[in-house]
Protein backbone atom coordinates (compact mmCIF):
# COMPACT_ATOMS: atom_id res chain seq x y z
CA UNK A 1 0.00 0.00 0.00
CA UNK A 2 1.57 3.50 -0.71
CA UNK A 3 2.70 4.80 2.30
CA UNK A 4 0.89 8.50 1.26
CA UNK A 5 -1.99 6.97 2.45
CA UNK A 6 -0.88 5.61 5.38
CA UNK A 7 0.55 8.65 6.89
CA UNK A 8 -2.30 10.95 5.99
CA UNK A 9 -3.29 11.78 9.15
CA UNK A 10 -0.98 13.70 11.70
CA UNK A 11 0.29 10.62 14.69
CA UNK A 12 -1.51 10.24 17.43
CA UNK A 13 -4.77 10.04 16.06
CA UNK A 14 -7.90 7.74 17.08
CA UNK A 15 -7.50 6.22 14.58
CA UNK A 16 -4.70 4.01 15.07
CA UNK A 17 -5.96 2.51 18.34
CA UNK A 18 -8.86 1.60 16.08
CA UNK A 19 -5.99 0.03 13.32
CA UNK A 20 -4.65 -2.00 16.70
CA UNK A 21 -7.78 -3.03 17.61
CA UNK A 22 -8.98 -4.27 14.10
CA UNK A 23 -5.72 -6.18 13.12
CA UNK A 24 -5.80 -7.59 16.87
CA UNK A 25 -9.39 -8.84 16.13
CA UNK A 26 -8.36 -10.44 13.08
CA UNK A 27 -5.74 -12.34 14.73
CA UNK A 28 -3.08 -10.53 12.92
CA UNK A 29 -1.36 -9.41 15.42
CA UNK A 30 -1.10 -10.35 19.33
CA UNK A 31 -0.62 -8.07 22.12
CA UNK A 32 2.94 -7.96 22.73
CA UNK A 33 3.13 -7.08 18.76
CA UNK A 34 0.85 -3.96 19.09
CA UNK A 35 2.82 -2.82 22.14
CA UNK A 36 5.97 -3.81 19.70
CA UNK A 37 4.08 -1.39 17.23
CA UNK A 38 3.57 1.54 19.83
CA UNK A 39 6.77 1.44 20.45
CA UNK A 40 8.93 1.60 17.22
CA UNK A 41 6.05 4.11 15.75
CA UNK A 42 7.34 6.94 18.36
CA UNK A 43 10.76 6.24 16.96
CA UNK A 44 9.80 6.18 13.36
CA UNK A 45 7.44 8.96 13.93
CA UNK A 46 4.93 6.78 11.34
CA UNK A 47 1.45 5.55 11.71
CA UNK A 48 0.14 2.37 13.27
CA UNK A 49 0.00 0.50 10.14
CA UNK A 50 2.77 1.13 7.93
CA UNK A 51 4.72 0.78 11.47
CA UNK A 52 3.53 -2.59 11.68
CA UNK A 53 4.10 -3.36 8.17
CA UNK A 54 7.80 -2.24 8.53
CA UNK A 55 8.18 -4.77 11.35
CA UNK A 56 6.74 -7.73 9.78
CA UNK A 57 4.11 -8.77 11.21
CA UNK A 58 1.58 -7.45 9.04
CA UNK A 59 1.29 -7.01 5.05
CA UNK A 60 -0.62 -4.21 2.87
CA UNK A 61 -3.74 -6.30 2.13
CA UNK A 62 -3.78 -6.91 5.90
CA UNK A 63 -3.82 -2.90 6.25
CA UNK A 64 -6.38 -2.30 3.49
CA UNK A 65 -8.55 -5.00 5.01
CA UNK A 66 -8.17 -2.83 8.42
CA UNK A 67 -8.83 0.30 6.73
CA UNK A 68 -11.45 -0.70 4.54
CA UNK A 69 -13.37 -1.90 8.30
CA UNK A 70 -12.28 1.54 9.88
CA UNK A 71 -13.89 3.28 6.35
CA UNK A 72 -17.28 1.62 6.26
CA UNK A 73 -16.09 -0.02 3.10
CA UNK A 74 -16.83 -3.78 2.91
CA UNK A 75 -14.79 -5.97 1.09
CA UNK A 76 -12.89 -9.75 1.71
CA UNK A 77 -9.68 -11.33 2.30
CA UNK A 78 -9.36 -14.49 -0.44
CA UNK A 79 -10.43 -17.38 1.20
CA UNK A 80 -12.60 -15.79 3.58
CA UNK A 81 -16.16 -16.85 2.34
CA UNK A 82 -17.55 -18.98 0.13
CA UNK A 83 -18.58 -16.22 -2.64
CA UNK A 84 -17.10 -17.08 -5.84
CA UNK A 85 -13.64 -15.65 -7.04
CA UNK A 86 -15.46 -14.49 -10.34
CA UNK A 87 -16.70 -11.63 -7.74
CA UNK A 88 -13.88 -9.24 -7.87
CA UNK A 89 -15.67 -6.63 -6.70
CA UNK A 90 -15.28 -8.30 -3.30
CA UNK A 91 -12.43 -9.76 -2.87
CA UNK A 92 -9.92 -6.79 -5.00
CA UNK A 93 -11.91 -3.61 -5.38
CA UNK A 94 -8.72 -1.35 -5.65
CA UNK A 95 -8.40 -3.40 -8.87
CA UNK A 96 -8.57 -2.15 -12.31
CA UNK A 97 -11.66 -4.24 -12.90
CA UNK A 98 -13.62 -2.99 -9.80
CA UNK A 99 -12.86 0.88 -10.69
CA UNK A 100 -14.29 0.27 -14.11
CA UNK A 101 -17.51 -1.22 -12.64
CA UNK A 102 -17.52 2.44 -10.28
CA UNK A 103 -17.70 4.55 -13.32
CA UNK A 104 -20.06 2.72 -14.76
CA UNK A 105 -21.88 2.71 -11.24
CA UNK A 106 -21.15 6.80 -11.34
CA UNK A 107 -22.73 7.28 -14.83
CA UNK A 108 -25.84 5.06 -13.80
CA UNK A 109 -26.09 7.51 -10.73
CA UNK A 110 -26.02 10.18 -12.73
CA UNK A 111 -28.15 9.24 -15.80
CA UNK A 112 -30.71 6.84 -14.20
CA UNK A 113 -30.81 6.80 -9.96
CA UNK A 114 -30.77 10.15 -9.81
CA UNK A 115 -33.70 10.53 -11.94
CA UNK A 116 -35.96 9.06 -9.18
CA UNK A 117 -35.30 5.80 -10.79
CA UNK A 118 -34.28 2.72 -8.31
CA UNK A 119 -34.82 -0.45 -10.24
CA UNK A 120 -32.91 -1.71 -13.69
CA UNK A 121 -32.27 -4.68 -15.51
CA UNK A 122 -29.45 -6.13 -17.27
CA UNK A 123 -29.85 -7.96 -20.14
CA UNK A 124 -27.21 -10.01 -22.73
CA UNK A 125 -27.51 -11.18 -25.67
CA UNK A 126 -26.20 -15.10 -24.95
CA UNK A 127 -25.48 -17.14 -21.82
CA UNK A 128 -21.85 -16.64 -22.40
CA UNK A 129 -22.36 -12.17 -22.50
CA UNK A 130 -20.96 -12.13 -18.97
CA UNK A 131 -24.00 -10.45 -17.83
CA UNK A 132 -24.34 -12.66 -14.51
CA UNK A 133 -21.04 -11.86 -13.55
CA UNK A 134 -21.29 -8.59 -14.28
CA UNK A 135 -24.35 -7.99 -12.49
CA UNK A 136 -23.56 -9.85 -9.60
CA UNK A 137 -20.07 -7.19 -9.49
CA UNK A 138 -22.10 -4.09 -10.00
CA UNK A 139 -25.03 -5.14 -7.54
CA UNK A 140 -21.59 -5.50 -4.90
CA UNK A 141 -20.27 -2.02 -5.63
CA UNK A 142 -23.51 -0.29 -5.36
CA UNK A 143 -24.04 -1.48 -1.76
CA UNK A 144 -20.37 -0.36 -1.02
CA UNK A 145 -21.45 2.99 -1.26
CA UNK A 146 -23.75 2.21 0.80
CA UNK A 147 -26.64 2.25 -0.89
CA UNK A 148 -29.54 -0.37 0.18
CA UNK A 149 -29.35 -2.99 -2.68
CA UNK A 150 -31.24 -6.29 -3.89
CA UNK A 151 -30.13 -8.25 -6.66
CA UNK A 152 -32.71 -10.47 -8.19
CA UNK A 153 -31.76 -13.39 -10.35
CA UNK A 154 -34.74 -13.26 -12.73
CA UNK A 155 -33.36 -16.09 -14.62
CA UNK A 156 -35.69 -18.70 -14.43
CA UNK A 157 -34.17 -21.16 -16.84
CA UNK A 158 -30.13 -21.37 -15.93
CA UNK A 159 -29.87 -19.15 -12.46
CA UNK A 160 -26.40 -18.54 -12.00
CA UNK A 161 -26.71 -15.75 -9.12
CA UNK A 162 -27.48 -18.28 -6.13
CA UNK A 163 -24.25 -20.34 -7.22
CA UNK A 164 -21.82 -16.63 -6.99
CA UNK A 165 -22.63 -15.81 -4.11
CA UNK A 166 -22.87 -19.43 -1.96
CA UNK A 167 -26.22 -19.36 -1.26
CA UNK A 168 -28.06 -22.61 -1.00
CA UNK A 169 -31.79 -21.71 -0.48
CA UNK A 170 -33.97 -23.93 -2.87
CA UNK A 171 -36.63 -21.22 -3.06
CA UNK A 172 -36.77 -17.50 -4.21
CA UNK A 173 -38.32 -15.22 -6.96
CA UNK A 174 -40.59 -18.08 -8.79
CA UNK A 175 -41.47 -19.68 -5.72
CA UNK A 176 -42.83 -15.41 -4.71
CA UNK A 177 -44.77 -15.07 -7.43
CA UNK A 178 -46.17 -18.47 -7.57
CA UNK A 179 -47.37 -17.81 -3.80
CA UNK A 180 -45.32 -20.53 -2.22
CA UNK A 181 -43.16 -17.97 -0.15
CA UNK A 182 -43.09 -14.96 1.65
CA UNK A 183 -39.91 -12.47 1.54
CA UNK A 184 -38.13 -13.90 3.93
CA UNK A 185 -36.13 -16.08 0.76
CA UNK A 186 -34.18 -12.56 0.26
CA UNK A 187 -30.96 -13.44 1.41
CA UNK A 188 -28.58 -10.70 3.18
CA UNK A 189 -24.97 -11.42 1.84
CA UNK A 190 -22.81 -11.93 4.48
CA UNK A 191 -20.04 -9.49 4.73
CA UNK A 192 -21.93 -6.55 3.25
CA UNK A 193 -24.39 -5.17 5.53
CA UNK A 194 -25.93 -2.76 2.37
CA UNK A 195 -26.52 -6.11 -0.33
CA UNK A 196 -28.93 -8.45 -0.50
CA UNK A 197 -29.83 -10.84 -3.05
CA UNK A 198 -33.30 -12.94 -3.89
CA UNK A 199 -32.16 -15.89 -5.98
CA UNK A 200 -34.59 -17.41 -8.33
CA UNK A 201 -35.79 -20.62 -7.00
CA UNK A 202 -37.53 -23.48 -8.18
CA UNK A 203 -37.14 -23.71 -11.61
CA UNK A 204 -40.95 -23.31 -12.78
CA UNK A 205 -41.92 -25.03 -16.50
CA UNK A 206 -43.83 -22.13 -17.33
CA UNK A 207 -40.69 -19.11 -16.32
CA UNK A 208 -42.26 -16.98 -18.96
CA UNK A 209 -45.66 -16.87 -18.20
CA UNK A 210 -45.32 -16.68 -14.42
CA UNK A 211 -42.92 -13.35 -14.76
CA UNK A 212 -45.62 -12.21 -17.38
CA UNK A 213 -48.44 -12.03 -14.30
CA UNK A 214 -49.14 -9.30 -12.69
CA UNK A 215 -48.18 -10.55 -9.22
CA UNK A 216 -44.32 -9.40 -10.73
CA UNK A 217 -45.79 -5.66 -10.98
CA UNK A 218 -46.83 -6.22 -7.33
CA UNK A 219 -43.74 -7.49 -5.85
CA UNK A 220 -41.88 -5.01 -7.74
CA UNK A 221 -43.60 -1.91 -6.34
CA UNK A 222 -42.71 -3.88 -3.10
CA UNK A 223 -39.32 -4.07 -3.65
CA UNK A 224 -38.62 -0.60 -4.67
CA UNK A 225 -39.89 0.87 -1.74
CA UNK A 226 -37.58 -0.99 0.48
CA UNK A 227 -34.12 -0.70 -1.56
CA UNK A 228 -32.78 2.16 -2.97
CA UNK A 229 -31.29 0.18 -5.57
CA UNK A 230 -32.56 -2.83 -7.51
CA UNK A 231 -30.83 -5.01 -9.99
CA UNK A 232 -32.70 -7.96 -12.19
CA UNK A 233 -30.33 -10.06 -13.84
CA UNK A 234 -32.25 -11.05 -16.83
CA UNK A 235 -32.05 -14.54 -18.63
CA UNK A 236 -30.61 -14.07 -22.06
CA UNK A 237 -32.16 -12.63 -24.82
CA UNK A 238 -31.28 -15.12 -27.29
CA UNK A 239 -32.70 -17.95 -25.03
CA UNK A 240 -36.70 -16.63 -24.39
CA UNK A 241 -38.74 -13.73 -24.21
CA UNK A 242 -38.40 -13.68 -20.41
CA UNK A 243 -36.33 -10.65 -20.18
CA UNK A 244 -38.98 -8.06 -21.96
CA UNK A 245 -41.32 -9.00 -19.27
CA UNK A 246 -38.66 -8.05 -16.47
CA UNK A 247 -37.26 -5.38 -17.86
CA UNK A 248 -40.38 -3.62 -18.77
CA UNK A 249 -41.46 -3.92 -15.01
CA UNK A 250 -38.05 -2.50 -13.95
CA UNK A 251 -38.74 0.90 -16.27
CA UNK A 252 -35.03 0.45 -17.74
CA UNK A 253 -32.44 -2.11 -18.92
CA UNK A 254 -28.45 -2.11 -18.88
CA UNK A 255 -27.41 -3.87 -22.06
CA UNK A 256 -24.01 -6.18 -21.58
CA UNK A 257 -22.52 -7.38 -24.96
CA UNK A 258 -19.48 -9.91 -24.71
CA UNK A 259 -15.70 -8.77 -26.25
CA UNK A 260 -15.22 -10.41 -28.96
CA UNK A 261 -18.21 -12.44 -28.66
CA UNK A 262 -21.40 -10.67 -29.06
CA UNK A 263 -22.67 -9.59 -32.55
CA UNK A 264 -23.20 -5.46 -32.74
CA UNK A 265 -26.53 -6.43 -34.76
CA UNK A 266 -27.63 -8.71 -32.06
CA UNK A 267 -27.21 -5.85 -29.84
CA UNK A 268 -29.15 -3.12 -31.77
CA UNK A 269 -31.78 -6.21 -32.85
CA UNK A 270 -32.25 -6.40 -28.44
CA UNK A 271 -32.64 -3.26 -27.51
CA UNK A 272 -35.38 -1.97 -30.35
CA UNK A 273 -37.25 -4.90 -28.69
CA UNK A 274 -36.64 -3.96 -25.16
CA UNK A 275 -37.83 -0.52 -26.53
CA UNK A 276 -40.42 -1.64 -27.97
CA UNK A 277 -41.65 -3.92 -24.72
CA UNK A 278 -41.65 -0.46 -22.88
CA UNK A 279 -37.91 -0.38 -21.54
CA UNK A 280 -35.71 2.41 -21.64
CA UNK A 281 -32.63 1.31 -22.72
CA UNK A 282 -29.99 3.04 -20.40
CA UNK A 283 -27.12 2.49 -22.09
CA UNK A 284 -24.72 -0.84 -23.05
CA UNK A 285 -21.52 -2.13 -21.62
CA UNK A 286 -18.41 -4.38 -23.16
CA UNK A 287 -17.01 -6.90 -20.79
CA UNK A 288 -14.36 -9.99 -20.99
CA UNK A 289 -10.90 -9.52 -22.30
Amino acid sequence: MNSTVLSALPIGHAGDASMGMLLRDAGKLSGDDAERVLQAQQELGLRFGETAVRLGLVNDADIAQALAQQFAYPYLAKGQSELSPDLVAAYEPFSAPVEALRAVRSQLMLRWFARGRRALAIAGVSPDDGASHFTANLALVFSQLGEGTLLIDANLRNPRQHHLFGIRSRQGLSDLLAGRTGLEVITPVAGFPDLSLLPAGTLPPNPQELLARDGLRRLHAQLVSQYDVVLYDLPPYSAAADALAVAAHAGGVLLVAGKHRTLIADVSRMAAQMAEAGADVVGSVVVGD
